[in-house]
């Protein structure tokens, strides 16, 4: 039940996480949603691969949570108009593609995600790169329609 707290790596990993997200602007925390997607989905892959169904079910549903409770989550569609939509859209049909993939064993459904997330998560991180000419990127990169807020405590 509390296995990973007596896990001293999990423990840290977890610690540097929380500690990535309290420091991160929007724009990294959209990144951080794309990178926890994608390593969901390769965990899903290798325990499809290895008939772990149980796990591969628990990998799936962690992506699923990510792009539907995250991503999709973090659009605004009055903002971002037609290109929010259409993400919105994107991140349905992801959703839908892993939920066939876990009842059917669909392990080219989870490639496929993992190509779309890829090229999103491409995409997002070009955004926050410097430009050309060497100057910092603007501050707080969006994308059109993304709306990320911090509780406050």
């Amino acid at each position: 039940m509390f296995a990973a707290m007596n896990n001293p790596v999990s423990a840290y990993q977890r610690v540097g996480v929380e500690t990535g997200v309290e420091a991160a602007d929007p724009h990294k925390l959209i990144l951080m949603l794309f990178e926890g997607a994608r390593l969901a989905l390769a965990e899903a892959m290798l325990h499809m691969q290895r008939n772990e169904t149980a796990a591969k079910g628990g990998a799936i549903s962690k992506a699923i949570m990510i792009i539907d409770h995250g991503l999709k989550a973090s659009l605004d569609v009055e903002a971002g108009g037609e290109m929010a939509e259409k993400l919105s859209a994107l991140y349905e049909y992801m959703t839908n593609r892993l939920l066939i993939a876990n009842l059917r064993n669909e392990l080219k459904a989870l490639e496929e995600v993992g190509r779309l997330l890829g090229e999103l998560h491409g995409a997002w991180e070009a955004i926050g790169k410097p430009n050309v000419a060497g100057a910092a990127a603007a501050p707080g990169p969006r994308q059109p329609g993304v709306s990320v807020g911090r509780k406050k405590a």
